[in-house]
């Protein structure tokens, strides 16, 4: 296991991070406290720091069970959160991100986690009800509290992050360090704007799903069972030519077809730590090994084209050669933007 950055800090997280949805068996589909203590011991043998859970996750579960997991080790960890999502049903403030219900579900996890303090908060999602002012300034103090250290973004628009962002720097308040999203083969509408975004203002980038509820393990090809079933959703037929090319480089290579999911994740550009969850401490093993994997340029290309989205308007109108030499001038191609390791040159975006 190696590490990265957490965004623009200084914090060390390992470049898989432990999904903890799993844990609880309330939903009908985790597991109970004794599985989930072998899943978590094998990613902490692994040197996995990176444990990221919610104040919602099997209606408060997962966080119990992490709390009593973690005792006697808790630094060892960065412990990560979320607030956002409806806890009590009939009580409208119990949903949102807006400064009462943040108050109350970050003391709530603090003591289903009994530590004293959360090392990241995501936001989980957006409340279009809450101004983005209210957020960014009410983060800001619990901060400052003491009680959370980092603060992240999870299922946002990319210009409500933006805006949010700009908005704390200039008034000197927490930043956004992280961006949590949805992103794999079988999802990559994320480089439309997150993405970028996420460069522009030096987010480390958290992809959750990385594996697409199992469809790119090709587990429901061979008629096994998953949390898909109980929610009706099938595989479409577009998503069966990636998952068919996934399940060729796998087999090529003598990997897992996981591992080669993951793979494709962490050797692509920027900052993403894939969040992988499990049943069982050898399907957790098994995605681990994905930081062994190195893919060729041949097989990375393989999947680029296969699973490869359109980008639309404006991304793909400025880079039809007529417009990009207008935009650029006729010397574009001998222009190259050296001002950060985290940009691009126009040779790569182009």
């Amino acid at each position: 296991m190696r590490y990265t950055l957490f965004g623009r800090t200084g914090l060390r997280v390992s470049e898989l991070a432990l999904g903890s949805m799993t844990f609880g068996e309330d939903w009908g589909w985790g597991v109970d406290k004794d599985t989930s203590a072998r899943i978590l011991d094998t990613y902490a043998d692994a040197g996995g720091n990176f444990v990221d859970t919610a104040n919602n996750y099997t209606s408060g579960s997962s966080e119990r069970i992490l709390g009593e997991l973690l005792a006697g080790r808790r630094e060892r960890f960065v412990l990560a959160s979320k607030y956002t999502c409806g806890t009590r049903d009939g009580d409208p403030n119990s949903a949102g991100n807006h400064r009462k219900n943040l108050v109350q579900s970050v003391e709530e996890s603090l003591r289903r986690l009994r530590t004293d303090r959360l090392d990241v908060l995501w936001v989980h999602a957006r409340d279009n009800f809450t101004p983005v002012e209210e957020v960014m300034r009410a983060l800001d103090d619990v901060v400052r509290s003491g009680k959370v250290l980092y603060v992240g973004v999870s299922d946002w628009p990319a210009w409500e992050i933006a805006q949010a962002n700009t908005l704390a720097e200039l008034r000197g308040w927490t930043c956004f360090a992280g961006s949590q999203l949805r992103y794999s083969l079988l999802d990559r509408t994320p480089e439309r704007e997150l993405l970028p975004q996420a460069r522009a203002f030096d987010l480390a980038v958290f992809a959750w799903a990385p594996l697409a509820a199992g469809k790119l393990t090709g587990k429901y090809r061979r008629g096994e069972r998953g949390r898909l079933d109980t929610l009706g959703i099938k595989t479409e037929a577009w998503e069966e030519e990636v998952i068919g090319a996934v399940l060729d480089i796998a087999g090529q290579g003598g990997w897992s077809p996981a591992q080669v999911a993951l793979a494709w994740l962490l050797g692509g550009p920027g900052n993403v730590v894939p969040i992988v969850s499990a049943t069982a401490p050898g399907q957790l093993a098994d995605n681990l090994a994905s930081t062994g994997v190195r893919l060729d340029a041949d097989a990375r290309a393989r999947l680029d084209e296969v699973s490869a989205v359109p980008l639309g308007f404006p991304h793909e109108f400025l880079r039809e050669a007529p417009i990009t030499r207008n935009v650029y001038g006729d010397r574009w191609p001998d222009i190259d933007d050296r001002r950060s390791t985290h940009r691009r040159t126009v040779h790569d975006v182009l």
